[in-house]
């Protein structure tokens, strides 16, 4: 069974960090890139970030660009998004996701999420 956890949301003050966490089971995780994206309150689910299958390389949103980073570790088959500077603007549902290719495109499997609350 293909399974994507999440884990690390919580509630932050504005300024301060979290590090979310995707555990994966059930497919080769090495050939999968793993992106990261969030869904905020009567808002359409977005991009946040991906770590490519082959040579780490990485996407971020504009948003986030220099406050997150994303890494993984194949031998955990975790990814793992690192945020600092935390905003009130990135609260919201966090979701990792999996996709059998280089980069990230059509997500083949979805987490359930886990919530990150940054009050101001």
């Amino acid at each position: 069974e293909v399974q994507l956890v999440e884990s690390g949301g919580g509630l932050v003050q504005a300024g301060g960090s979290l590090r979310l966490s995707c555990a994966a089971s059930g497919f080769t995780f090495d050939d999968y890139a793993i992106g990261w994206f969030r869904q905020a309150p009567g808002k359409e689910r977005e991009g946040v970030s991906c770590i490519s299958s082959s040579d780490g390389s990485t996407y971020y949103a504009d948003s986030v660009k220099g406050r997150f980073t994303i890494s993984r570790d194949n031998a955990k088959n975790t990814v793992h998004l690192q945020m600092n500077s935390l905003k009130p603007e990135d609260t919201a549902v966090y979701f990792c996701a999996a996709d059998r290719g280089t980069f990230c495109g059509e997500m083949d499997y979805w987490g359930k999420g886990t919530l990150v609350t940054v009050s101001s």
